[in-house]
């Protein structure tokens, strides 16, 4: 069966030639593949920045240590961003082919597929940056009520680079979020009939 001599198989969406996108598809396009490129950058920066972040001090004539493995929510930190812009990795080369070729078909498990890995990467980075955020004010400031020190007034290199990396990761946390309703918009338009499905882009 085709439609316009675009080939079609059952749960499939016939997607045209780039000449006749309409520019909404074509800028979300765009603002879809600028985000996975800033999340790849910024995550695998972030996932440096504080996987890579030590500090000795000596104390009392005894060396110590601080390093990211020290704190969990930080070892979290290292890995949700790296798995993240890995994930944006293959994901930015998925939107390339799709605009370099023009025309794909775009079907619907393919759509649930990655709206579903949006959806995760979005809350792990999220929780990873919640949790590392936490760590950090109590590094900063401690806690008298249970007698835990202020960190930072020793390893205060240490600390000036890991609030670098959360920093890097709350962007990527943002615009994971801002690209899992985008991948939302694009999976549940596949539904909105024939029209919507003429102009489907992805």
């Amino acid at each position: 069966m085709s439609y316009l001599g675009v080939g079609v198989s059952p749960g499939t969406v016939p997607v045209y030639h780039s000449t006749n996108l309409k520019a909404l598809d074509r800028r979300v396009r765009i603002v879809e593949l600028v985000l996975r490129c800033v999340i790849l950058g910024l995550g695998l920066l972030a996932a440096v920045l504080v996987g890579t972040d030590t500090q000795v001090k000596e104390i009392f004539s005894i060396q110590k240590k601080a390093k990211f493995t020290d704190m969990k929510a930080l070892v979290f930190l290292v890995i949700a961003n790296a798995l993240v812009a890995g994930y944006s990795f293959i994901q930015g080369l998925r939107c390339v082919v799709s605009m370099v070729k023009g025309s794909i078909l775009f079907s619907k498990p393919l759509a649930w597929v990655i709206f579903s890995g949006d959806q995760v990467m979005a809350y792990m980075t999220v929780a990873a940056v919640a949790a590392a955020a936490q760590s950090a004010v109590i590094a900063k400031l401690g806690q008298p009520e249970l007698q835990w020190i202020k960190i930072c007034n020793m390893y205060g290199k240490f600390c000036n680079q890991v609030g670098e990396g959360i920093a890097s990761a709350l962007v990527v946390s943002i615009s994971m979020v801002v690209l899992s309703c985008i991948s939302a918009f694009s999976l549940f338009r596949l539904y909105g009939g024939s029209n919507t499905n003429k102009s489907a882009g992805w």
